[in-house]
């Protein structure tokens, strides 16, 4: 399936149903870190939870609708990338990520957004990518900020984690915008 080289380290490629069990250990050896922004590793309780997740990603994937895509990292499963939806009617989409602990500080969810970001532009020809994030996860903020997203908004109280209310901040990226930092 689809396998992109990043560099020489690192690969992002389709999470697939023999990627079940390192998917799963990751997410359970980094539950704390990354719940504290998300909300999937409450509801990942068991490998079944990985595996309907991964079935899920492949049937959006079927239907045209964006995918989840692993992040490998010196042949280990680092974290994971996708489009959360294709809007194809407006031409946009919306990128989430997520990275391991350990694999923290390395630079590796900016190479994976940029890659993803060029397949946006480039092969699926939309016109804007999203990426949302809470105002006080300040590794992932630092991403879309360096990589000349433009901020667009808060929606406030977006979502229930952990009993507390987070907001999102909104960052945005044309197609012109792009293409115009990458000539």
């Amino acid at each position: 399936m689809y396998k992109a080289i990043i560099d020489t380290n690192t690969y992002i490629a389709i999470l697939e149903p023999r990627h079940e069990q390192e998917l799963f250990a990751l997410i359970n050896s980094s539950r704390e870190s990354i719940g504290k922004w998300l909300a999937f590793p409450t509801s990942t309780k068991e490998i079944q939870d990985t595996k309907n997740f991964i079935q899920r990603s492949l049937n959006r994937l079927a239907a045209n609708d964006g995918y989840w895509a692993g992040i490998w990292y010196k042949g280990q499963i680092a974290g994971s990338i996708g489009f959360l939806y294709i809007d194809w009617g407006n031409k946009k989409t919306e990128l989430g990520y997520w990275l391991g602990k350990e694999f923290e500080g390395l630079g590796l969810a900016t190479k994976a957004c940029a890659c993803l970001i060029e397949h946006t532009f480039s092969d699926l020809q939309l016109h804007k990518v999203e990426i949302h994030v809470a105002p006080k996860n300040f590794k992932s903020k630092a991403i879309p900020e360096r990589l000349g997203f433009t901020r667009e908004g808060m929606i406030r109280d977006y979502e229930l984690l952990n009993g507390e209310y987070h907001d999102r901040v909104i960052y945005g990226l044309l197609e012109s915008e792009w293409e115009g930092m990458n000539k």
